[in-house]
């Protein structure tokens, strides 16, 4: 049997957003230290929201702020001419609207940039309930984007799935006790994604339509 509600990650899961992520994080970087930081330090963040990510290297508040103020405004102006979606993504959803599945994003974006990238991929329509950081007082890995999910939906961790690309999607789901299906596109490598325990791994979006009780 198929799954009756699928939540699903936005950025490196439906869109590709990758690059757009990294070029915001180094401008931000730039603008406030005056130096560069190797794309594998951001990459271990994808998933997480920014306050987190950032949190990393800030040593106040305010100086988080200030970091997210810049990536916004940054990534905000470049959006559209950089996210594309993934091949196969939009025939998945379709497909999974035919069969009348519950759909909802859990992304540690911003409700309003990510419905952005929903629009730009063409698939706004599907999703009846978008998760976002401004919804949860922790985000991904803790489970509480993925818990709150479920309690709008109605929907029981039993009947569910939760696909992403990222260690932290893996594990938010985990801890909610949802399976999940380690969408290997992403910019993450097996190995990490393997590590996280994911139910599943899919290859391609449309390997999201043959997901059941079974793992894989």
């Amino acid at each position: 049997m198929s799954f009756a509600a699928y939540l699903f990650d936005l950025d490196g899961t439906l869109i590709d957003s990758v690059a757009l992520i990294l070029a915001s994080f180094h401008h931000t970087r730039e603008r406030h230290y005056g130096d560069r930081l190797p794309d594998d330090y951001y990459l271990t963040t994808l998933g997480m929201p920014l306050r987190d990510s950032f949190a990393k290297m800030a040593s106040s508040p305010d100086d988080v702020a200030a970091l997210v103020r810049t990536y916004v405004e940054y990534n905000l102006m470049h959006h559209d001419s950089m996210v594309r979606p993934y091949e196969g993504v939009a025939a998945m959803i379709a497909a999974l609207t035919e069969r009348r599945a519950r759909l909802a994003l859990v992304t540690s974006k911003m409700s309003e940039t990510a419905a952005r990238g929903l629009r730009v991929a063409g698939i706004e329509g599907a999703f009846e309930l978008i998760i976002g950081a401004e919804d949860v007082k922790r985000g991904k890995p803790d489970p509480e984007p993925v818990l709150l999910a479920l309690q709008k939906l109605g929907m029981s961790p039993d009947e569910t799935v939760f696909v992403g690309d990222s260690p932290h999607d893996i594990e938010a789901g985990n801890r909610a006790s949802v399976k999940t299906a380690a969408a290997t596109w992403g910019p993450f490598p097996r190995a990490a994604l393997a590590a996280a325990q994911p139910t599943f791994f899919v290859h391609r979006p449309e390997d999201v339509l043959g997901l059941s009780g079974a793992p894989v």
